[in-house]
């Protein structure tokens, strides 16, 4: 039944539009020929992600370089033991961060509906505004990150090829993916993430593997480097203040394995079906899948590869800890399997989180944030102007060309791992927010997890440590280095400064939104529109394919 045709859904759409803006463009109307509105076709996304698909890119996108290749730093720095305690408790906060802000999308998983457009509708313009480029150009960064990884990776195969024609041809088939349907790109996302949980479970079987001494040289490793050169290592400075030192350090480098990845699981619920179901099943198993891939790796890194190795200092491949385990143990070719596999990883990593910028560039301008051509969409629901914007960041790859192509890879951890703490203060501050929405409004979230809301309090807390510590090291006169100072703290000078030149220009709103005023009915009927009734199935089968999705 058209508009014209229901009197009352007429009156909500003619009231809808009346209501101040908060975040989501209502004015996006058109007059068909027959007389009825509707929201314009060509700014709409669609809903073509199936569960897994959501699952398999959350996840996925975790699954990058920083697993492979940061973990060496991290075990330079801090020895097997800090090892085990920045990625174990880095695991519990983020999952606290991910339940966190998976209650505030379940509620309204819009399409557009980004951390930025939940900032923009329960805090206030300015901070959606603010988080929304800061989200656009970290994620921008994080696929220069994997494009200048690639380049690494490639060295340790020694080839004659100039480094600019792997970036090329990563960049397009990334590009060319983010311009398929959405369906495809979900599809390629699974299979490729799937590959990647597939290389880590080996990489954990190898480990077990050598430590009970089943190797080619048959030498048994069990706990060895946890005894000799020791479970911790001292940084900077000798004796207690050097361990301090370390652990710090440690937190700080392993953090970047967890940057914006909760937030990428949120930018797939506008296109996801039946969100309000599967956003929290994606969320919940989220800490299932970080203990069984995440800390056995780790605790297998530490058994098999020593912390004072003089490799971990190397580029690229030659300092990733399971390929010093492997040419430790002398088992041929197989360091070459995984340095391509490793660079799979970061080729889908990159993919990942390109669509994930261009969502977020998507979301401003359907905020009003951004100008209006980027939530243009073609037949298939494709934001293709935004995507294409985004893809720009990635040309900048080049510039590692022209300089150690190691200083660039560290450079860029420094400024995204400002903004993964930014955003995770500002998720506590709209979680916040949000439930003080719900409260006075006398509604019920559909989803609420367990640990919250004391999870996401601790988790912003937590980052707010982070923040103040990424980069602590300059300070000290022998790590002094004017380029790593500016990328562990430009960022929030940027943010900054973002927030602030928006809130002056729009000095008329106030600070933050009265709960009473926000419509918590605005795109709702929508999103209960796209939920799909559960397949009956038995209850094996159930089980079954609970695992699988």
């Amino acid at each position: 039944m058209s508009a014209r045709e229901d009197p009352a859904k007429s009156a909500d759409l003619g009231e809808a539009q009346s209501k101040p803006h908060l975040g989501y463009d209502l004015s996006r109307v058109e007059t068909i020929q027959n007389g009825t509105q509707d929201l314009q076709r060509n700014e709409e996304t669609r809903r073509g992600f199936k569960p897994r698909h959501s699952q398999m890119i959350a996840i996925g996108g975790a699954i990058g370089t920083s697993l492979f290749l940061g973990t060496a730093q991290v075990l330079r720095v801090g020895g097997p033991g800090f090892l085990l305690v920045s990625y174990g408790v880095l695991s519990i906060l983020v999952y606290c961060i991910m339940t966190g802000i998976a209650e505030i999308a379940t509620y309204l998983p819009v399409p557009g509906g980004t951390m930025s457009y939940y900032g923009h509708k329960y805090v206030s313009r300015s901070l959606g505004f603010a988080m929304g480029y800061l989200y656009w150009y970290s994620l921008g960064i994080l696929v220069l990150y994997e494009l200048v990884a690639v380049t690494l990776l490639i060295d340790y195969w020694n080839p004659s090829v100039n480094p600019a024609v792997w970036i090329t041809i990563l960049l397009v088939v990334i590009v060319v993916l983010n311009f398929l349907p959405v369906q495809v790109f979900g599809e390629t996302e699974f299979w490729s993430a799937g590959m990647k949980i597939i290389l880590i479970l080996k990489l954990i079987f190898l480990s077990v593997i050598l430590f009970f001494g089943g190797g080619p040289n048959h030498d048994r490793l069990g706990f060895r480097y946890w005894n000799n050169p020791g479970a911790v290592r001292e940084y900077i400075e000798v004796g207690g203040l050097g361990r301090f030192i370390a652990l710090l350090q440690s937190f700080v480098l392993a953090s970047f394995a967890f940057v914006l990845a909760p937030e990428q699981l949120i930018v797939t619920a506008g296109e996801m079906q039946s969100p309000r179901r599967n956003l929290p099943r994606a969320a919940r198993r989220y800490l299932w899948r970080l203990i069984i891939l995440f800390i056995p790796t780790v605790i297998g890194i530490g058994v098999v590869c020593p912390s004072n190795d003089p490799r971990l200092e190397a580029s690229g491949a030659a300092r990733s800890p399971f390929v010093i385990a492997i040419k430790n143990a002398g088992i041929p070719a197989l360091d070459s399997i995984v340095n391509a596999l490793i660079i799979l990883s970061a080729s889908t990593a990159g993919n990942a989180f390109l669509y994930s910028s261009s969502r977020n560039l998507y979301s401003l301008a359907v905020a009003g944030n951004a100008p209006a051509i980027f939530k243009r969409c073609n037949g298939y629901g494709l934001p293709y102007y935004a995507v294409a914007a985004s893809a720009s960041f990635s040309v900048l790859a080049y510039l590692s060309l022209s300089s150690s192509s190691l200083t660039v890879f560290n450079w860029l951890i420094n400024v995204t791992n400002t903004s993964g703490y930014i955003s995770w203060i500002c998720c506590g501050v709209v979680y916040a927010r949000y439930r003080k929405t719900i409260e006075c409004q006398g509604l019920e979230s559909p989803y609420r997890s367990r640990v919250q809301p004391w999870g996401i309090y601790a988790g912003s807390a937590a980052s707010v440590v982070l923040l103040l510590i990424n980069g602590f090291e300059v300070f000290f006169p022998s790590k002094w280095s004017i380029g790593s100072f500016l990328t562990a703290y430009i960022g929030i000078v940027a943010f900054l400064v973002i927030y602030f030149a928006h809130r002056i220009y729009h000095h008329s709103d106030s600070w933050c939104r009265d709960p009473a005023e926000i419509d918590m009915q605005e795109g709702l009927s929508e999103v209960m529109e796209a939920e799909q009734p559960l397949p009956k199935r038995g209850k094996i089968v159930s089980g079954l394919w609970a695992l699988i999705e």
